[in-house]
């Protein structure tokens, strides 16, 4: 089984606490454990050193140094990192951190679109068809060239890349 740390926080915008539950009875079928957090302490070596990896879907706008370290450490030694949704803006005062995710949460704006797949060689994107919906979508800065644009969300005449895959070295 796989065992993986799940960030969240006290907060009901972007309800973690809600989110984690569904996620973890989700996974346990497929032999991942989760086990839920909301505080930030648990980002040390020795607590991490239990865990195959990492998902964050939180709202923290700074991580102490040695939190952020022990975080780095975990991710650079090979680990899982999942960011979800909001964390694009934990952690504004780490460029290691925006630069792991891929980019910083800059914008977001509702509407209908169309996801355009503009690269269906990608293995993830197998059997994956273009669909229309309404969604919250997020709009980042500080962007890593180490991006991967899988498509497009296309609302009207205006393109903007939507989902990516990012890649460690």
């Amino acid at each position: 089984r796989l065992e993986i740390l799940f960030l969240g926080h006290a907060n009901e915008h972007h309800n973690s606490r809600e989110y984690a539950p569904i996620l973890a009875k989700a996974l346990s079928k497929d032999g991942i454990n989760i086990s839920y957090t909301e505080n930030l302490e648990d980002l040390n070596s020795y607590n991490l050193s239990l865990y195959d990896g990492i998902i964050v879907y939180a709202n923290y706008d700074t991580i102490p140094k040695r939190e952020e370290k022990a975080l780095l450490d975990f991710v650079e030694s090979g680990h899982a990192f999942v960011p979800v949704h909001s964390a694009s803006i934990c952690f504004r005062n780490s460029p290691d951190y925006v630069a792991m995710v891929g980019g910083q949460f800059m914008s977001h704006d509702t509407a209908t679109f169309t996801a355009k797949i503009v690269n269906r060689d990608h293995p993830i994107m197998k059997n994956v068809k273009e669909f229309s919906t309404w969604d919250e979508t997020y709009v980042h800065d500080h962007l890593s060239e180490d991006r991967t644009i899988l498509d497009e969300r296309i609302e009207g005449d205006h393109h903007a890349p939507y989902t990516w895959v990012k890649h460690n070295g």
